[in-house]
């Protein structure tokens, strides 16, 4: 079910819905979820972080003179960079805040996630069963998506393991 931003409150006071996903804990807070609600799931298996992006048609883009595709690449990279740096710093901040306000936090069990993993496949599937560009770029997506993944989880999830390790000991 789709509500408006500025209904989620109201919805999940009322209980005419019973959880939300909005953005994370520092938006969640502004918008005051975590008085509305007692537990916080995660992760968020659909969006792990926030990106920006920026839609220029390929033949109006060619048209460009190369200073000013350099000037919006800049622009754009700055933004995506800029934006990722404050939700890092603010999502920590203020996720200390609501748990020591009372929200309880709550991990999505594995089972939950290979669900959500699956359905969304699942949707993937029948999207390229449907469209050839979404079948063309979705098997692109995908193959470098695999690729990434592996260095990922090796390079950070090692690093991540190992931090948090050392954290509880």
């Amino acid at each position: 079910q789709v509500v408006a931003g500025g209904e989620i409150f109201q919805a999940l006071q009322t209980g005419a819905i019973d959880a939300a996903e909005w953005i994370g804990p520092y938006d969640d807070e502004k918008l005051g979820l975590n008085k509305a609600v007692d537990f916080y799931y995660y992760p968020g298996w659909w969006e792990p972080g926030p990106t920006l992006e920026v839609q220029i048609n390929l033949n109006e883009w060619n048209k460009l003179p190369e200073v000013y595709q350099e000037a919006i690449k800049t622009a754009a990279f700055e933004a995506n960079t800029v934006m990722l740096a404050r939700y890092d710093s603010r999502n920590g901040e203020v996720l200390k805040k609501l748990v020591d306000g009372g929200t309880q936090l709550r991990p999505y069990s594995d089972e939950i996630m290979a669900a959500a993993k699956s359905a969304s496949f699942e949707l993937y599937d029948e999207l390229s069963a449907q469209d050839a560009d979404f079948k063309s770029i979705f098997a692109e997506w995908n193959a470098f998506r695999e690729q990434v993944q592996a260095w990922h989880d090796i390079n950070e999830g090692g690093y991540a393991r190992f931090v948090h390790t050392q954290l509880e000991s």
